[in-house]
């Protein structure tokens, strides 16, 4: 059987399969169709078909991640969405908090919400906390809402009630009845999505994973049918936020959790790196076309949020929503980020980029502006002759025009402006490492980086010598990680509950009775799959009496009394750097994570028969290194004929499939037993 991964990013769209029997790689890469994603999916198995002999009907595990979600969010290119909230709180979308990150700007202005007032419906109800119903639905306005819905031509609508997440019963009668009334409404209650109290979180919540549902439940439903017309007719998978992966089916239904679902395959993969590695304390960095993402896997475990915030920024808050995400800092450099010179005759990387269309001035497609990837070709990094394996050529010509004309306004030279961008662009990548590491309270020094993405390892060898990182590992397909990273991601729900008790004796038995309907839950949730082994990952949201917020505790083991407190004071000191033993604790909430153990990829070991170092040796190739080192030539190896365990001393390069690693003057290369690329400085340098 083959396991397939598709991925598409904002620049490339990329495949990887992986033959469970033979431990043969199938891989393709190919430049993302903008207008309509599912069409480059295709794209890339047509291209394996023809370049490695991938045969479609033996795929048996299929999984897609990608940006479909983020885009349409982000873009505004949702569907025209209403919101149905109890009376008194159609506004509580607009207000929402009164925190905001840059808090001394007076001329500060609230994201504007997805909805607009005269769509934000209001229907008679009331809830207590506990759940008691105050005051019964008025099933009349539900009717004069519809009609509503009907004349402004709504394609989805989100319902809030205050406190459904304690009593949903209200929210499940008005959708039955829009669905009468309405006949082709996409309709999305919040307690499908969200069990987790406060109003503003939970209605923004709803609001997002109405606004898109429509779009993805279409995009899935025209990729499934394209990818049995091509004979991959098997089980389709989502890669999700949170690290796991679902059904289309399941996907569909909550797609605000695929907000994060192309970077959280590479934490994925990060964490089977750091297996097979036995390092459990990981740097993970993906620098693609568009983005470059980093997490931190302390632990083997990567940080996952419940809590995410859409467009945050130190300058506005953003939208946040209770869906689970692995934690990724993102920022705009990567390969097609653009350079420019400002208003103050600074130059700048980024945020903006080329994309797939036009891309950077070498592609020949229409781009005008230097980028990263102009940059690296100028310097050497990339050959023109040999990017993509030969299928796409490069125009160092173009590429040196745009730059020497952005260099005329900086009073450089055309090499001095590419490594002014090349280190610009590193400088960037360094603060966001550091935001996950140093400002978390990690040492990067403690820390295996491994650097992943078209571009990341044009970067790698930099980045870890500027962070003194234990090593630097670049892994095999490193070019097209996500996808393979989607292969080494397992089944996997997160259900989450507010759950409101003191922590003493009497409510332990409560609490277990709580869990086993969470577990059992689980089970309803893989179906016929559940068969398989299934872990649970309880944690307890927890807090000292008079605080407002709490602290995720992991618990192991049975459930008591004294356990959970112990635990609980110590996750609060360790967060806090205090604990208060005298205190009484409240329970706020549950976490039950459920992790479907299922085959996932591995990394066969390199047979070193008939490899040796000057096999691998292709050409010389001549690097810019800087004003201060100039040009230098450098080895150029292929990476799939290093033998394993043998040393090679940069500066080099290291040539595969879809990507280029850079090893530095002073440093060295080796490719271990699995095929890892591991880079570290020279002893004696």
């Amino acid at each position: 059987m083959i396991r397939l991964a598709t991925d598409v990013g904002g620049t490339f769209t990329d495949l990887l399969g992986y033959d469970e029997i033979t431990g043969r790689i199938y891989s393709a890469k190919s430049l993302t169709t903008v207008d309509n994603q599912s069409r480059g999916v295709l794209d890339t198995i047509r291209m394996a078909e023809a370049t490695s002999g991938l045969e479609p009907s033996r795929v048996g595990f299929f999984v897609h991640g990608g940006t479909t979600v983020i885009n349409a969010i982000t873009e505004r290119k949702g569907v025209r969405t209403a919101l149905i909230t109890t009376r008194g709180f159609r506004d509580v979308l607009e207000i929402g908090r009164g925190n905001r990150p840059d808090l001394y700007n007076l001329r500060f202005h609230s994201p504007a919400p997805y909805v607009e007032r005269h769509l934000r419906l209001e229907v008679s109800e009331r809830v207590d906390p506990d759940g008691t119903v105050v005051v019964p639905i008025a099933e009349a306005e539900i009717e004069a809402a519809a009609e509503t819905l009907r004349a402004d031509k709504v394609e989805a609508v989100a319902i809030l009630f205050l406190n459904s997440y304690a009593y949903p019963d209200h929210e499940r009668r008005c959708a039955e009845r829009l669905a009468d009334l309405v006949p082709g409404l996409t309709i999305c209650a919040s307690h499908e999505i969200s069990r987790v109290w406060r109003e503003f979180e939970r209605s923004n919540t709803a609001v997002l994973n109405a606004y898109v549902k429509p779009i993805i439940s279409r995009y899935f439903r025209e990729l499934e049918i394209k990818l049995v017309d091509a004979a991959v007719r098997c089980a389709h998978y989502a890669m999700l936020s949170n690290g796991g992966v679902a059904s289309f089916q399941q996907a569909a239904e909550a797609p605000l959790n695929l907000v994060e679902s192309g970077p959280s395959g590479g934490i994925a993969g990060a964490v089977r790196i750091g297996e097979l590695l036995g390092e459990p304390n990981v740097l993970a960095l993906d620098v693609g076309g568009t983005t470059a993402k980093c997490s931190v896997i302390v632990d083997g475990k990567p940080r996952v949020f419940s809590d995410y915030r859409l467009e945050h920024d130190r300058h506005t808050p953003g939208y946040p929503v209770q869906v689970p995400v692995v934690d990724i800092v993102e920022i705009g450099a990567g390969g097609g980020s653009i350079a420019r010179v400002d208003a103050f005759g600074a130059l700048t990387v980024g945020p903006d980029s080329a994309g797939a269309n036009p891309g950077p001035v070498c592609y020949g497609l229409g781009g005008t502006e230097p980028t990263v990837t102009d940059a690296k070709l100028i310097t050497g990094v990339i050959d023109a002759g040999e990017f993509a394996e030969g299928r796409m050529r490069l125009d160092l010509d173009a590429a040196r025009r745009a730059m020497t004309a952005l260099g005329g306004k900086l009073g450089k030279g055309c090499e001095e402006t590419a490594e002014a961008i090349v280190e610009l662009a590193e400088a960037n990548m360094i603060n966001a490492l550091k935001l996950v590491t140093i400002q978390r309270g990690h040492d990067p020094r403690d820390f295996t980086l491994v650097v992943t993405g078209g571009a990341g390892p044009l970067f790698a060898a930099n980045l870890g010598r500027e962070l003194n990182a234990k090593r630097v590992v670049i892994p095999p397909h490193a070019g097209i990680f996500s996808a393979w990273g989607m292969l080494a991601a397992k089944p996997r729900i997160d259900q989450r509950r507010t759950w409101f008790r003191e922590l003493g004796a009497d409510a332990i038995a409560p609490l277990n009775e709580e869990l086993t309907r969470l577990k059992q839950s689980s089970l309803d949730y893989f179906g016929a799959e559940s068969s398989g082994d299934l872990d649970h990952i309880v944690s307890i949201h927890l807090r000292y009496r008079g605080q407002e917020h709490s602290v995720t505790t992991q618990i192991d083991g049975a459930l008591d009394q004294d356990g959970i407190a112990q635990s609980f004071h110590a996750a609060h000191a360790k967060s806090y750097s205090f604990a208060l033993p005298e205190t009484a604790i409240e329970i706020t909430g549950l976490h039950l994570v459920t992790v479907l153990n299922a085959p996932v990829i591995s990394l066969p070991r390199v047979a070193p028969d008939g490899l040796s170092l000057d096999g691998a040796r292709t050409k010389c190739h001549r690097i810019y290194f800087g004003p201060d080192q100039g040009w230098q030539d450098s080895a150029v190896y292929a990476r799939d004929l290093l033998p394993p365990q043998i040393t090679l001393e940069g500066p080099a390069l290291v040539r595969e499939a879809t990507t280029t690693t850079l090893v530095l003057p002073g440093q060295v290369a080796r490719r271990d037993v699995c095929g890892l690329l591991i880079i570290q400085e020279k002893a004696d340098s």
